[in-house]
Parts: C-alpha cells; sequence; structure tokens
C-alpha cells in the first residue's frame, strides 16, 4: 500500500466533543489526501473512568496519557487531543506535529437567566471544574458560591438544567464544534434555552491551548509527519508552543490557576500571561512582544516578567 492510499488510525476520547474534533481532523486529512483512508479508534482515559479527579493531584495527563500510550505502541498513527488537556511534558518519544487552526479561544458563561456576569445576584452559584475559572470568578466576583462541576459538555449543560444554579463556564470552542454556536446569546440545548455571554479575555484569559486540535505522532514516524504537515496551521502550532514553553517554565499544567495566550498580528508575536500566586485575589500579569518565530525566546521573558519580586 503506498503512503497516498495507506490506512491512517486516529486514537481519540470517547466523549461526543473528542469525537466532533477527530471528525474534524478526518475531514482535513481527507482534503489534503483524498485517497487516504482514515479509521477512528476510541480509548478510555483515566479521566474518563474516574468519577471524580482529586484537583490536589493535578490533572496532569489524565485525559491523555492512554492516547499517548496507544500512539508509542502502534496501535493509532495520529493522537487527537484537546491541546488543553496536554500536561506541559510529554513523552520525548512523541511530538506534537501539527495542529488545526485554532478556533475561538474564550471562555463563556451559560446562564438561566440573561444579563451575564455582572446581574448574577449577590452569592449566586456558579460551577465550574477549572481552579484558573474560580480564581477569575472571585477576582471580579468574591461574593459568588462556587461549585466544583465535571462531565463532558452535554452533562454540564444537564446539570445546569437540573440543579438551582445560576450559571456555568464553558469554552467557547467546545460549544461551537458541538453545534451549539454562541454567536447570539442563547442557545438552546435538549429544549431549554440558556443565555450565553463571552467573557472578557482581559479577565478570562484562557489556559494554554485552549482551542487548538493537537495532532500527535509518534518521533521516529516520518510518513505520518509528512501528512499530517499537509493540515498544519503553522501559526497556530507556533502559539501553542510558546504557551507550552511558558507553562513548561513555570511548570504549570492544566489544574494551575494560570492562563496564558500567544497571537501573531502582523507577523509579530505577543504573548500575554496571568498567574494567580500566593493566595492574592488579583493575578500577576505581563505581556511581551517580538518576533513569531522566537516563541521560546519570548516565554522565557515572560516568565521572568511574572515571576519576579
Amino acid at each position: 500500500m503506498t503512503a497516498e492510499n495507506r490506512k491512517i488510525v486516529l486514537g481519540t476520547r470517547g466523549s461526543e466533543l473528542a469525537r466532533a474534533q477527530a471528525r474534524l481532523v478526518e475531514k482535513a486529512i481527507q482534503a489534503a489526501r483524498p485517497k487516504a483512508k482514515v479509521e477512528t479508534k476510541i480509548i478510555t482515559t483515566r479521566g474518563d473512568k474516574a468519577r471524580v479527579v482529586d484537583p490536589r493531584a493535578g490533572r496532569k495527563g489524565v485525559f491523555t496519557a492512554e492516547i499517548e500510550r496507544a500512539l508509542l505502541a502502534g496501535e493509532v498513527d495520529i493522537a487527537v487531543h484537546s491541546a488543553k488537556d496536554l500536561p506541559s511534558e510529554t513523552s520525548p518519544e512523541a511530538k506534537i506535529a501539527a495542529v488545526l487552526p485554532r478556533a475561538p479561544m474564550d471562555d463563556v458563561l451559560v446562564s438561566k437567566h440573561g444579563g451575564g456576569l455582572a446581574s448574577l445576584p449577590p452569592g449566586a452559584t456558579v460551577a465550574t471544574g477549572s481552579v484558573r475559572r474560580k480564581h477569575q470568578l472571585l477576582w471580579k466576583r468574591a461574593d459568588l458560591d462556587l461549585i466544583d462541576l465535571r462531565g463532558n459538555v452535554p452533562t454540564r449543560l444537564r446539570k445546569l438544567a437540573e440543579n438551582q444554579w445560576a450559571s456555568i463556564v464553558l469554552a467557547r470552542a467546545g460549544l461551537e464544534r458541538l453545534g451549539l454556536s454562541p454567536a447570539r446569546t442563547k442557545i438552546r440545548f435538549e429544549g431549554r434555552q440558556f443565555f450565553v455571554e463571552t467573557l472578557p479575555r482581559e479577565i478570562f484569559l484562557p489556559p494554554g491551548g485552549q482551542g487548538i486540535i493537537a495532532l500527535q505522532v509518534r518521533a521516529d514516524d516520518q510518513s505520518t509527519k509528512a501528512l499530517v504537515d499537509l493540515v498544519n496551521d503553522r501559526q497556530t502550532l507556533l502559539c501553542l508552543q510558546a504557551e507550552r514553553e511558558f507553562l513548561r517554565g513555570l511548570h504549570g499544567d492544566c489544574n494551575c490557576p494560570v492562563g496564558v495566550l500567544a497571537k501573531i498580528e502582523d507577523g509579530k508575536m505577543k504573548i500575554r500571561a496571568q498567574v494567580f500566586m500566593d493566595e492574592s485575589a488579583a493575578p500577576r500579569e505581563a505581556e511581551v512582544e517580538g518576533a513569531c518565530d522566537e516563541g521560546g525566546k519570548l516565554a522565557g521573558e515572560l516568565l521572568r516578567r511574572i515571576t519576579q519580586e
């Protein structure tokens, strides 16, 4: 079988969102290589099996480690990940070789009533499983009653409908990939109407990798590397690499109260970071700018600025 039409096996989690992301990867590969045969293998991760993930233990790899192991064992050719779920350190035998174009990276507040975050009554209950989002919410609304939330996107929306909560916080990209576009101020889900507010990025800076679908391949698999390079969005990959380099330097992962976002405009890269430290209500913030191919250097400078006393 030639490289042009060999079978490619994608490895992904089994959630509705993960499957939707794998379909986007399959569509991109087949647009670039129409003769390629693409299959998807569903892999159950530790995060999927656990009823509760202890935040004190961190979440490093709980949604990605088994998929990476299947990749290294040769069971799949491409591991498909939500980039924000990847730990800042991955196996040296695997490489994030490509990414699809970045979806909107904002967080959104999904509520039972309109008016957004500012209109929530004092003491309103807001559910989120993200330590970062909890810090950001309390930074601006210290009166809120925050409770933990986990599960896939449909599960979280059902929990909002079933409980006496005012709102939940989700990633906009996940809603859009499930066909629940928050372009307007309302969405409908299983007969219920919810109000949606895109939260300001100045306050709700996203985690590294949010909105990015990452394609991980074996480091020595040149054929698959060449294939995924056909669907790679170079600017998005440069931004992801810069964000991950900052997180590596900070020893951060997806459970840390850290936001970091790299953007390329007019040939320049800007990276902004927000880190909640020392139990302070307000985060430390910094921004750097430079050449778009010097993301590692910029990440180092950003780290120095954010951690200096």
